[in-house]
């Protein structure tokens, strides 16, 4: 049944209107994307195969163009509105972090979010360094290494060389698993040691060490591990 002979206080597009997004489903959200269904098959039927397929609204941002087209009904074009969505709320979400008004401390949520938009979601490592002023607002940030499946090479000297670049008091630094198991590994402890001890040396301070996957985190700050 279509969408449209649903009665309109059901139809996704007149309750995010009414209700706001955060009332949908994420079926109803990749629905009111897509628009139209098939033959037989409204938009919402359509969003729930596609999120039963992918493994859920989250690995949308993981999906290549190859496995998007497989999917009767979509096409090269409805996949860039997709990647253009996509970069839309990352960078919504970098410009929130940076004009927060408070201070990144005080939003360990936010400033999760935004690592997980940045690399929480990719399919191999990526080492994330983050320059903060003195009052822990969002000076500059930059992927500096990807890797493989289940590791990424990082050298303390190019955390340094960043941090001097943008003349950051301190630094936070995050990195991604893809596997989804979120707890830090020994060579993971003994590089946040190594860069902790090289910032040091310039006065830098080393915030935090945060470990994301699409559905865990972990921040060495709030675990109180070694060395903070």
């Amino acid at each position: 049944m279509s969408i449209q002979s649903w009665p309109k206080h059901d139809r996704p597009r007149e309750r995010l209107i009414k209700q706001g997004a955060q009332a949908l489903s994420d079926a109803e959200l990749l629905a009111i994307f897509l628009r139209t269904g098939l033959p037989g098959k409204s938009a919402v039927d359509l969003a729930r195969e596609m999120i039963t397929q992918f493994g859920g609204l989250q690995n949308l941002n993981r999906v290549s163009l190859t496995e998007w087209v497989q999917v009767r009904g979509l096409g090269e074009a409805k996949y860039a509105q997709l990647r253009a969505c996509l970069e839309m709320a990352k960078r919504c979400l970098s410009h929130e972090l940076q004009e927060a008004s408070n201070s990144l401390l005080g939003s360990p949520d936010l400033f999760e979010q935004f690592v997980r938009v940045q690399i929480g979601f990719s399919e191999i490592e990526n080492f994330l360094v983050i320059a903060l002023d003195s009052q822990l607002k969002v000076l500059d940030h930059k992927i500096l290494s990807c890797g493989t499946v289940n590791k990424t090479v990082v050298f303390p000297r190019e955390v340094l060389k960043f941090a001097i670049q943008t003349n950051a008091p301190r630094i936070m630094v995050a990195h991604n698993h893809p596997s989804d198991c979120c707890t830090p590994s020994n060579a993971d402890d003994r590089l946040t040691r190594e860069l902790s001890s090289a910032l040091a040396l310039v006065d830098i301070e080393l915030v935090d060490h945060l470990v994301v996957g699409p559905n865990c985190r972990y921040s060495y700050r709030l675990h109180n591990r070694p060395p903070f």
